[in-house]
This record gives structure tokens, C-alpha cells and sequence, in this order.
């Protein structure tokens, strides 16, 4: 694992590189190599949210869990596929939401979400690697306590964010989040097995805009083309 981390978040996540948990990290990512394992995202995307959202331009953080285990889908940004690759259900039912939540949105035909990381959507897995095919294999390998930090990092040196929280692991986090600074959107998650217990209808898009609005902030196109 090289860290290709911009100067932004570099500046305030040095520390954690220095830390026994990464030294801890890098060996067993080094391990699965050595093992022949497959490992998604390739190396150069591991660290894309960051790439894609320098510290300071960061508005909105959307928290996923664990990137894709299959061929292709994983490249770094929470929910988001490459552009050739078929959308997961539970985005298909993200953009279903945005149809009725914000006005005039069209679905796109693909699931690459880089547009909303580039106007600040920090799109955040708590762990950034998985073996492919095997969802959670790099579970509690040390990315969780990387993840954490960036969360309360986020929390501690900037104000006025929107955290979307989808689901009981993403709202596990909230701990480490001030809500007196921040603004918290929470619901079930949009996967097929939760999403009509109360995903529908709770309209985080348009939520986190009037939030980004009201503090005097550019609110997100949220349109994907």
C-alpha cells in the first residue's frame, strides 16, 4: 500500500502513518499480495475519496461500510462504480430517491459518482480494501481506526458538514461527531433489505442542501451525467 494522500489531508492525518495499527495494516495488505489474494480497489484507487475531496473542500460526508467485492466495481469512492460496470441495487435505489427528492433529477446510466466527490462529497468507506468475492475480509484489519479518525478529524477542525449516515454500522460513527457544529442526516440504509423501512421519502439530498444553504455554502448539484 503506497499512501497517496494530497497535502491537505496529509497535513492533518501524518500521525496515523507513524502508528502501530498502519504498520499493522500495510503487513497483513502485504500478506494477501504475497498470498496471491485479490484485492479491491487496485492500489492506486485505495485512498481516491481523498484524492477526489481535498480536506478543506469537503461538505458532505456519505459513510458506506465496505468497498465492492466484485471484478471492476471498486474504485476508491463509497457506493460508486466504474463507469462500464452495472449499478448495484442499492444505488439504483439512491438515484431512485433522488428522483423524487430532488426536482428535475434524471437517473443517469451509470454509477460513477465522481461528480459529487468533486464538489466536495467526501464519499467515505469505513474500510478501504476487501479480498474480492469475500465482503468484510478486511474488517477490523486497523482501516476502521483510520476511518475514525478522519471522521473525528472532520468533526473537530472544520464546521458546518453534512454527515449522511445510512444504516446502523454508518450511524455507529456518530459518537464521533459534534452535532453543535454539524448537521446529521440519518436513515435506514438503501440496500434492497432495508431500503422500504424508511429510506423512501426521507429526502437526505435536498436535507443536506437546505443545511449547506442556511450556513452559506454552494449547495450540490447532485445530478450525475
Amino acid at each position: 500500500m503506497s499512501v497517496a494522500l494530497p497535502p491537505s489531508w496529509l497535513e492533518v492525518l501524518k500521525d496515523e502513518f507513524d502508528k502501530p495499527y498502519m504498520a499493522n495494516l500495510r503487513k497483513f495488505l502485504q500478506d494477501e499480495k504475497v498470498a496471491g489474494k485479490v484485492v479491491y480497489p487496485r492500489n492506486a484507487d485505495i485512498f481516491n475519496a481523498f484524492n477526489k475531496t481535498p480536506f478543506d473542500n469537503v461538505k458532505v460526508v456519505i459513510l458506506g461500510q465496505d468497498p465492492y467485492h466484485g471484478p471492476g466495481q471498486a474504485h476508491g469512492l463509497s457506493f460508486s462504480v466504474q463507469k462500464d460496470i452495472a449499478i448495484p441495487r442499492s444505488l439504483i435505489n439512491i438515484y431512485k430517491e433522488l428522483a423524487t427528492d430532488i426536482l428535475g433529477f434524471i437517473k443517469p446510466s451509470h454509477g460513477n459518482l465522481e461528480e459529487w466527490a468533486e464538489q466536495g462529497v467526501l464519499l467515505l468507506n469505513a474500510t478501504l480494501t476487501v479480498r474480492a468475492t469475500e465482503a468484510g475480509s478486511h474488517q477490523k484489519k486497523g482501516w476502521e481506526i483510520f476511518t475514525d479518525e478522519v471522521i473525528r478529524t472532520l468533526s473537530q477542525k472544520r464546521d458546518g458538514l453534512v454527515f449522511i449516515l445510512w444504516g446502523a454500522y454508518a450511524q455507529s460513527k456518530i459518537p464521533l461527531i459534534d452535532a453543535n457544529k454539524h448537521h446529521i442526516i440519518k436513515s435506514v440504509h438503501p440496500s434492497p433489505l432495508s431500503v422500504e423501512r424508511g429510506f423512501w421519502g426521507s429526502k437526505p439530498f435536498s436535507k443536506a442542501n437546505e443545511y449547506l444553504i442556511r450556513t452559506g455554502k454552494q449547495p450540490i448539484n447532485w445530478q450525475i451525467h
